[in-house]
């Protein structure tokens, strides 16, 4: 037994010794060493990076770079700045207005990005990019110049399509937002404070970001990678090269990067552009509902195990909702088969469904799954948009719009309550007041206005005297703004 013990030691002392040459001795391709392992670390990275660069030499042609030109008028005062704004004090305007304010024309400028989508011309840009402008030109990442027309644009969803005069240009595809998750890698292209093809990269941070006040159809992508002022427009690209967002907006403080960007779902963008390129205008779906988020207490009381769908508060008379027989209590747990999570997503499916479709709704009523088929009608809201071409609206510079059951509940107001801020346009009088898109107006000229209707015969009265009086509403702050209307 002792010998056997002794050999088997005399066995390991010459296994523990083979080893140690082995590994001492071997060729470095045998090494299982800390610099081994670094260098495959390295070309790995190195490869990530190729990728990246290959991804973005496909794309950036198809990139450009949007100026934007527009003529507006200005009440100036010949003493120049007013600190304490005592020329837009309605008793200084009455009295002493006329002799102490001159208009002068100027020239206002802006750049952002976008990105083609057609071989003839056609790119998709922000609402907010091109805006009214008198003048729009577009420069290829080839240096070449175009003069650019708009074709249609959407403020409500912040999408823009506008079209250049040439040929056989380089193409971005789109490809598929809802495919997305959170984590993916994506590239932003575009033109930040005026520096053509700037690229960033990052990860897409969250999806489905809506309520964010910045446009009254909203479900953002969330990304880190660097958006900056001049982004707007230019394209969120996933790492197949495809286009799957729109860049449009960022969270700062400072006016600059702060690791929060906002984009346009491609997939939103390009139903809103087939409706722009076919009507120069996009006509929005109405089902005709208030609706509201569950909390767990809510889906318990209407008997369901978990937190699902979305609850309908109130059905509005002679709505599709109405006539296809859904009532207040109702839960929509599914549009067309496929689940709804938020209030945001159904109103945004609702809105870009077209009139006359027939959509099916899985809904649960006093404890029973039930399917309910609706016929989508138009948005009644979208003939009663009040836009600044109408005479004194033009000298305001701004777009208003009626107060929808929609609307109301998203901004925290009341049906009826007044009508509300679509668009300010930037320079003009409203935005040196500081009137701001989303904001109400109450009374015009001291008198009360429940709709756009309203709105425009209270202001008529402003043609003979040349001044305006409003009541602006922010949420729970309400102030008077008083301005001339410049001739």
């Amino acid at each position: 037994m002792r010998n056997y013990v002794e050999r088997l030691k005399v066995l390991y002392l010459v296994l523990g010794l083979f080893m140690v040459l082995f590994f001492e001795f071997s060729p470095k391709g045998f090494c299982l060493n800390e610099n081994n392992i670094e260098d495959e670390n390295v070309a790995l990275l190195a490869k990530t990076s190729r990728a990246i660069a290959e991804i973005v030499k496909k794309a950036k042609p198809a990139v450009v770079f949007v100026q934007v030109e527009k003529t507006i008028e200005q009440s100036v005062s010949p003493f120049g700045p007013d600190p304490f704004g005592m020329f837009n004090d309605p008793f200084f305007q009455r009295f002493f207005g006329p002799q102490f304010r001159r208009p002068r024309k100027f020239k206002q400028r802006g750049q952002g990005s976008g990105f083609i989508i057609s071989p003839d011309g056609y790119i998709l840009t922000n609402n907010h990019v091109v805006g009214d402008a008198d003048n729009i030109s577009v420069k290829l990442a080839d240096g070449r110049k175009f003069k650019a027309k708009v074709i249609g644009k959407d403020p409500q969803s912040d999408v823009a399509v506008i079209k250049i005069n040439a040929k056989n240009l380089p193409v971005l595809p789109l490809g598929d937002s809802d495919k997305l998750q959170v984590g993916e890698w994506v590239i932003a292209i575009g033109n930040p404070f005026g520096l053509t093809q700037t690229v960033t990269v990052g990860v897409v941070s969250a999806k489905g970001r809506s309520r964010l006040g910045i446009t009254e159809y909203e479900d953002y992508i969330q990304t880190d990678a660097a958006i900056n002022p001049g982004n707007s427009g230019g394209p969120l690209i996933n790492i197949h090269g495809e286009a799957i967002g729109i860049n449009s907006a960022i969270f700062s403080r400072s006016g600059g990067y702060m690791g929060i960007g906002f984009a346009i779902p491609i997939n939103m963008a390009k139903a809103v552009k087939d409706q722009l390129i076919k009507n120069g205008k996009v006509i929005r779906g109405w089902l005709g509902v208030v609706i509201q988020e569950l909390d767990e207490d809510l889906a318990k009381s209407f008997g369901l195990s978990k937190k699902e769908g979305v609850l309908i508060a109130e059905v509005a008379d002679n709505s599709p909702a109405k006539k296809a027989g859904l009532k207040s209590g109702d839960i929509i747990l599914k549009m067309n088969g496929h689940k709804v999570y938020d209030i945001g997503e159904l109103r945004n499916k609702i809105a870009l469904t077209p009139p006359g479709t027939k959509v099916t709704f899985d809904i649960l009523r006093e404890g029973k799954h039930k399917k309910v088929t609706v016929t989508i009608e138009e948005k009644p809201g979208s003939a009663t948009l009040a836009m600044n071409k109408h005479g004194l609206l033009k000298k305001l510079g701004l777009t208003v719009q009626d107060l929808t059951p929609d609307l109301a509940q998203q901004f925290g107001y009341k049906e009826g309550q007044g009508v509300l801020v679509a668009e300010v346009e930037p320079g003009s009088a409203a935005a040196n007041v500081g009137i701001q898109p989303g904001q109400l107006i109450e009374e015009v000229n001291r008198v009360k206005v429940h709709s756009v209707k309203e709105f425009l015969k209270a202001l008529s009265k402003s043609k003979r005297t040349g001044t305006v009086l409003l009541k602006v509403r922010d949420g729970d702050i309400s102030r008077y703004v008083a301005f001339r209307i410049g001739e």
